[in-house]
């Protein structure tokens, strides 16, 4: 008689590809998902601990601004105060305070001035990144020279200019001389070398100029660019400072930031009142920034438009 071969068992049989054979146990994860995850905690921390340092001003100026003048001293340290105190934001608003007319003139002149630079600016940029003309190159550099003079330099030919227009103590002291800049224009002008010359193209095909190609092409799929610009202009605007104090000599028409300098005098601190305008007068910035972010966001990454 001839041996028959047993038939194989179960446990012998080969598994399909990607399980487990009967009685091994489910796979271990390997070291490259090991080190991929103990890499996501580690980037995780690390933003949350960079977050929490930038929060940690905005932290200390809501807390001192609902604080009383003891607490905000005192050698004990608390996380917060033991009452808040709402009424320190109400008295900047009270009777005499100028905190009112400071935020109403600081947010007309950051408007302003931000739709102002993106609409003498953005122009200027695209022309010198796409209109051809005999003194383009020098335009440019004369553009490139004037970010190199330092703004101490300028400060005092443009106040006697804005004084001799008898623009002293007014918004338009304020917005006109700072309705073009520079560096803006040299922002778009490196904006708009990139973007893409086949819609340009197209649209010349089409019987548009250069004009009429700006405003129906470019500026359409740069809204994203423009948002960022946008932002940063209203930012610095909004902070602007020395020019508002020399140009706004009139208390009615005063910046925020002039009326928080108000709080700290030879005479007296008024430190819960000054943190409170403080908090008061970054609320707006944080609300642009947040509803602006993404196309932050956007215009930074994006050098032409989405596909």
């Amino acid at each position: 008689m001839s041996a028959t071969t047993p038939a194989p068992t179960a446990a012998d049989r080969p598994s399909p590809a990607g399980r487990p054979s009967p009685g091994t146990g489910a796979r271990r994860p390997g070291p490259h998902r090991t080190r991929a995850l103990v890499a996501a905690v580690l980037l995780y921390t690390v933003l949350v601990a960079v977050a929490a340092l930038f929060l940690l001003p905005y932290y200390l100026i809501a807390r001192n601004g609902l604080s009383t003048p003891e607490e905000i001293t005192s050698p004990e340290w608390t996380l917060l105060p033991s009452t808040l105190q709402w009424g320190n934001i109400a008295e900047l608003f009270g009777p005499g305070s100028l905190m009112a007319v400071g935020l109403w003139n600081s947010a007309v002149v950051a408007v302003l001035q931000t739709a102002g630079q993106l609409l003498v600016c953005a122009p200027a940029g695209y022309a010198l990144a796409r209109v051809p003309y005999r003194y383009a190159d020098t335009v440019f550099y004369a553009v490139v020279v004037v970010l190199m003079i330092p703004a101490a330099v300028t400060f005092v030919p443009t106040f006697v200019m804005v004084s001799s227009l008898g623009w002293v103590s007014s918004l338009r002291g304020l917005v006109v001389p700072m309705l073009f800049s520079g560096f803006t224009a040299f922002l778009f002008r490196q904006f708009f070398l990139g973007f893409p010359r086949e819609l340009e193209d197209a649209a010349r095909v089409d019987g548009l100029g250069y004009w009429g190609t700006f405003w129906r092409i470019v500026v359409p799929n740069s809204l994203p660019f423009f948002a960022a610009i946008a932002v940063i202009t209203f930012i610095g605007s909004w902070n602007s400072f020395l020019w508002p104090l020399v140009i706004a000599q009139d208390a009615q028409a005063w910046t925020v930031q002039v009326v928080l300098s108000t709080y700290i005098t030879a005479q007296t601190i008024d430190l819960q009142e000054l943190f409170a305008a403080a908090a008061v007068s970054v609320a707006p910035l944080v609300l642009v920034f947040l509803f602006f972010q993404r196309h932050i966001v956007q215009g930074a990454t994006e050098t032409g438009i989405k596909g």
